[in-house]
């Protein structure tokens, strides 16, 4: 096969090699940036995934030699700035990812420029900010600062002061904290009853630890009754992690290695001791069950805690299916849904595991489900910040106008600032809803 049809094998992924000296040098990384770039302009099929290689694109169009060649390695970072580790052009693109002989991994480059960035001039006290999810919840959910911050969040005044002071976009909708986080509620969720019964189904055990996220901890702890009451209504033993800190996407998205190894020294012990008693472990936003399906082992593969919890970790629809395939999830549900405009999160799609949500909102009669597969543009904090708000609201259109023709009386996504974002877009008004919410009404629950 030449080189220019590309390679019909499997993606692989390189480890990542951040430990090591060679990875922060910059002369060697703009080599590499200027060789990937350059595939990049000879190919252009990823141009309608994001904002970087758009970016990419008019800087070699515009400059002198209309190549590679002629773009000032100083405007290298302006492609780096418009990635937000997406990985669809990975997965679902580039024809010369490896193990094809070009060896082009794009997002983990961008990481890799992201990271020494970090190390030559840090972050904004801002980027900073707002990827410190724990520091934020915990004190943005405290009682009465809560209500000041959620009724902050939508004073008009408020937000033009934020976005001047600090670069919050004043439009883009910023999540609500709560007074009674998760912690706080999951005594009471809790079933001891089920204890004793423990239905292993294949590969699944049947007990399983929910890694509640900052989000879910913070900012919907509300969304965890529905998990218990879903996975309980199933004889699916069910308990919250015993403690937990952030799963470290935010940090890594901003190159910030060192932090991103803190967390995983705090997490990983935790999970893999649970693994150890033979608990199955799910998260409720796909992000975080993406770090520790590939991210964190990418960065330790060598790590045997690590690799545990990697093989133990689980898609919250992908473990409820599984149960289905071996006839260990109940189909009494009590009504139908109609339609539902489920958009489906770009690290759901990167995990290659197929729409198991599609697959099990299907199983309810009278429902049908219309699944929207184009990024949202979100990405934590690439929709809120003054500098990439617009190009967020760009890539977020086609998925804003399949949701205005579709119509349908209900709007999902597994990612619930993704469903946020593009709802907030939408002349329609509609509030979104998880899907896990979506399957508990449907069971009457």
């Amino acid at each position: 096969m030449s080189k220019k049809e590309g390679s019909l094998e499997a993606p692989t992924r390189h480890p990542i090699a951040w430990q090591t000296p060679e990875f922060y040098d910059r002369e060697a990384l703009n080599k590499e940036l200027e060789r990937v770039y350059d595939i990049c302009h000879g190919c252009r099929r990823c141009v309608s995934l994001c904002n970087a290689f758009p970016v990419l694109f008019d800087l070699v169009d515009e400059s002198e030699t209309m190549e590679v060649d002629g773009v000032d390695k100083a405007d290298y970072h302006k492609v780096v700035d418009q990635c937000y580790l997406c990985d669809m052009c990975y997965m679902s693109k580039c024809p010369y990812v490896p193990p094809h002989e070009w060896q082009v991994d794009f997002p983990h480059l961008m990481l890799r420029a992201k990271a020494v960035h970090f190390q030559e001039q840090g972050a904004r006290f801002r980027d900073k900010l707002i990827t410190s999810t724990d520091t934020m919840g915990k004190m943005a959910s405290t009682p009465v600062i809560s209500a000041v911050v959620n009724a902050s969040n939508k004073n008009g005044l408020f937000r033009k002061a934020l976005e001047s002071s600090l670069g919050i976009h004043h439009e883009a909708p910023l999540p609500g904290y709560d007074s009674n986080p998760l912690r706080k509620r999951a005594r009471i969720l809790a079933r001891p009853e089920q204890d004793t019964q423990v239905n292993a189904i294949g590969e699944t055990t049947g007990k399983v630890a929910l890694y509640a996220t900052c989000y879910g901890n913070y900012n919907s702890p509300y969304l965890a009754e529905d998990f218990f009451k879903v996975f309980q209504h199933n004889d699916i033993h069910l308990e919250v992690v015993p403690k937990e800190q952030c799963c470290g996407m935010p940090k890594l998205e901003l190159g910030d290695f060192e932090s991103v190894a803190k967390l995983k020294q705090a997490n990983i012990p935790v999970l893999a001791k649970l693994v150890d008693e033979g608990f199955d472990i799910i998260a409720p936003v796909p992000s975080c069950v993406l770090m520790y399906k590939q991210e964190l082992p990418l960065m330790f593969p060598d790590d045997p805690d690590v690799l545990k919890v990697q093989r133990a970790m689980y898609d919250p629809f992908e473990y409820l299916f599984l149960r289905h395939k071996g006839s260990g999830l109940k189909l009494d549900f009590k009504q139908g849904l109609g339609d539902i405009s489920y958009h489906v999160a770009c690290h759901l799609r990167v995990q290659n595991i197929g729409l198991k949500t599609r697959d099990v909102l299907a199983l309810i009669p009278d429902t049908n489900v219309n699944a929207i597969e184009r990024c949202s543009g979100h990405d934590g904090t690439y929709a809120v910040k003054v500098e990439t708000r617009d190009a967020s609201v760009k890539i977020a259109r086609p998925v804003v106008r399949k949701l205005e023709q579709l119509n349908s009386p209900h709007v999902a996504s597994d990612c619930p600032m993704a469903a946020t974002h593009i709802t907030h877009l939408s002349k329609s008004g509609q509030q979104p809803v998880h899907p896990m919410t979506l399957l508990r009404h449907a069971y009457g629950l």
